[in-house]
């Protein structure tokens, strides 16, 4: 499985973002899919999960800013951030679990895309 993450870019505070995580490859559409981000120094940092149902979970430092969704049918999800924070500054990675159940553990994903640079200012 191959995932590729685009959409991140420069913005102001309390701008918006999508991102997006396109997967291919021989891909299993029961799997989980989550959003992770890291800053340099620091452990990767689960921000959201959702699986082919549709049922999600967000890390509590997140908020209500970010929104997971996903299109089973093109194999992409995303991850909308408005009212974007200086501290949201980081490269976020898409993950995949081969598993129904969702899980914030970065242990438990199989597979990662290589990151998408999300770099907000004040």
């Amino acid at each position: 499985v191959q995932l590729v993450e685009s959409g991140g870019d420069v913005v102001q505070a309390g701008g918006s973002l999508r991102l997006s995580c396109e997967a291919s490859g021989p891909t299993d559409s029961n799997y989980v899919m989550g959003w992770f981000r890291q800053t340099p120094g620091k452990e990767r940092e689960f921000v959201a999960a959702i699986s082919r149902s549709g049922d999600h979970t967000y890390a509590d430092s997140v908020e209500s800013r970010f929104t997971v969704t996903r299109d089973n049918r093109k194999n992409v999800m995303y991850l909308q951030i408005i009212n974007l924070k200086p501290e949201d500054t980081a490269i976020y990675y898409c993950a995949a679990r081969e598993s129904r159940r969702l899980t914030t553990n970065p242990k438990s994903y199989d597979y990662w895309g290589q990151g998408t640079q999300v770099t907000v200012s004040s």
